[in-house]
């Protein structure tokens, strides 16, 4: 097993998974989102969990979609390798038409590796963009031009005090669906910024974050801390991630918010 496969194997298990997203789609409609919903989370699910399963037996695994207990399991702390998955980051925004009636395409589909305290591999599918990142080629993010800047919020809560920074730091607010989507639009040059502090999970960042590090970029904790993954309880409640010339202009924005 060499780290080349981890990095393989995170791609072609999101992309699959993605694949399998879109033929529900597809074939459901969104005539009735909550059972598109509910049919996107499990299929993903289960095809990730089989395949890690078969693929990776000895490794741990942690999913949004796992039961209480199955989170819980003390064996995952133990671990030297865990698969951290989300199988379908952005539920809402896979179950919506736009206004011309198509799908959105702010979702995504999370797969990453841990291993031995640090994000060792990772990839992040958007299907309905045609694109996965991966750590195996992580993109390079485009270098930034001094003067205002974006930051990608949520659609439904953006966080007030993002707001208030944007003020501060002179950037305008671009909304957008899942974190994956988000962090992905930092590190295609959609935005330069995601900031968050609404509260989410360990699978809702750990592969768009495992390639954002690869790719060079700043993520961390809203106060500047590092991001921990594999954890007894898996909140992770806030996170920044941002091209590196910004890193310590928001964190101190930040800084000046919280006093």
């Amino acid at each position: 097993m060499t780290i080349r496969d981890d990095h393989a194997l995170a791609a072609d298990l999101a992309n699959e998974a993605g694949e399998r997203l879109l033929r529900i789609r597809e074939r459901t409609g969104y005539d009735d989102t909550a059972a598109l919903r509910a049919e996107g989370d499990r299929a993903s699910h289960v095809y990730l969990m089989e395949s890690l399963g078969r693929l990776r037996p000895s490794d741990s695994v942690l999913s949004e979609e796992a039961t209480r207990e199955e989170r819980l399991d003390p064996r995952r702390l133990s671990a030297e390798r865990v698969w951290i998955v989300d199988p379908l980051d952005g539920t809402r925004e896979f179950s919506e038409r736009l206004d011309d009636q198509a799908g959105r395409a702010d979702w995504a589909v999370h797969v990453a590796l841990w291993e031995r305290g640090r994000l060792a591999a990772g990839a992040v599918a958007l299907p309905a963009q045609g694109r996965t990142l991966t750590t195996a080629e992580p993109p390079k993010p485009p270098a930034f031009e001094k003067g205002r800047f974006r930051i990608a919020v949520s659609r439904t809560r953006p966080p007030e005090f993002v707001r208030k920074l944007a003020y501060l730091l002179g950037a305008d607010l671009v909304p957008i669906g899942s974190a994956g989507a988000k962090i992905s639009a930092v590190l295609t040059g959609e935005v330069e910024a995601y900031v968050h502090a609404g509260g989410q999970y360990e699978w809702d960042s750990a592969a768009p974050v495992a390639v954002a590090q690869a790719a060079g970029v700043h993520a961390s904790r809203i106060d500047g801390s590092e991001l921990t993954y594999n954890q007894a309880d898996p909140s992770l409640p806030d996170i920044l991630v941002s091209l590196p010339e910004l890193a310590t202009s928001l964190l101190a924005g930040i800084r000046d918010l919280h006093r």
